[in-house]
């Protein structure tokens, strides 16, 4: 019998206060962002997003974004832990980028930022609002800028499994870009299942195909989403292919950046994608630490700790989300003594 191979240490970055709240269409109070970013530092993770300096006309869930990475670096909860963790913002145009620098010479800012592109050139003109010629200059420009001011940069490649848009693409084609990236000085690359459009072989070979050609684990980071419910599946097969590094949202949240806030129609990026807004959403950060629990793999994380602010996250949204383990809990690990 050949037993599964997988690592049996990953990194994980939990992005719920980014990617989690921006398919929300009610605005978050800055106070509970902190709450939860706060919170999962505690619980131990050191790969945080915290927000998006994008325009907040288009985005307004992130208007907040100054005033949460000064509160949060201000915070008499876990200022004194920053120093091991790196919070990210997402930069996806000029401006952002700027806004970014400008906050860490006020020292706040955060301690890397996020471009991205799709290999799907209508997915990533929906997304950026540029081609994507145009786009790569932009960040052959910025990327250096960045570093400059301390910095660290991921490059998103996204499509990589299928478009929502133009429907299949080539897995060769994100490859090709994930080698660009890291051509032009990115630190590392988010590989990301944008829709919920990758089968767990195809994940496998894409992995086996990028590790063969670029092996430091520590520049892939796995982005899955659960539209057609195969996250779990597909964080084992990254895990198979030799993966490290995962991000995922509590509660499964997150999603297509509205285009509907506090009653008022928005930009977003545009009309849903899918006609259902609810059925987006990221691999569910409480299910995945569990399930590697259960695994033996060590994910530097407070497992109990996680449940108890997936609850609380399911308080703070106002409805159940798509977390299982919050509500069945962990394994039992001996009798209780009931039935």
């Amino acid at each position: 019998m050949t037993l599964l191979a997988y690592p049996k240490q990953v990194v994980l970055g939990d992005i719920t206060v980014r990617d989690g709240f921006q398919h929300e269409e009610r605005f978050i109070p800055t106070d509970a962002k902190l709450w939860v970013a706060e919170q999962l530092v505690l619980a131990g993770f050191k790969r945080i997003e915290a927000t998006n300096f994008g325009n907040p006309r288009i985005m307004p869930q992130f208007k907040d974004a100054d005033e949460l990475l000064k509160r949060l670096r201000s915070s008499k909860k876990v200022g004194h832990l920053l120093e091991d963790v790196e919070i990210t913002a997402i930069t996806i145009r000029e401006r952002a980028v700027v806004r970014t620098i400008q906050a860490c010479k006020e020292g706040y800012g955060p301690d890397r930022i996020l471009f991205m592109v799709s290999t799907s050139e209508s997915h990533h003109k929906t997304n950026s609002g540029l081609t994507l010629d145009a786009y790569w200059k932009m960040c052959e420009e910025y990327i250096p800028m960045a570093h400059e001011a301390g910095m660290k940069v991921c490059g998103t490649v996204s499509t990589i499994w299928g478009c929502p848009i133009e429907g299949p693409t080539e897995l060769k084609r994100a490859v090709e870009f994930t080698k660009r990236w890291l051509d032009i000085g990115a630190d590392d690359i988010e590989h990301a299942d944008h829709d919920g459009s990758a089968p767990p072989d195809k994940v496998y070979e894409y992995f086996s195909m990028v590790l063969n050609d670029i092996p430091d684990p520590t520049k892939h980071i796995a982005h899955f989403h659960v539209t057609r419910g195969w996250g779990l599946a597909n964080v084992l097969a990254a895990l198979q292919a030799g993966i490290t590094h995962f991000e995922s949202t509590l509660g499964g949240t997150g999603g297509q950046p509205a285009n509907f806030m506090d009653g008022v129609p928005v930009t977003g990026t545009g009309e849903y994608y899918y006609q259902d807004p609810g059925i987006v959403g990221l691999v569910s950060t409480e299910d995945m630490v569990v399930m590697m629990d259960e695994m033996g793999i060590d994910t530097g994380v407070d497992v109990d700790r996680v449940l108890q602010i997936g609850r609380m996250l399911e308080k703070i949204i106002g409805r159940r989300l798509r977390s299982e383990c919050v509500h069945t809990g962990r394994i039992p690990k001996e009798l209780t003594g009931r039935g």
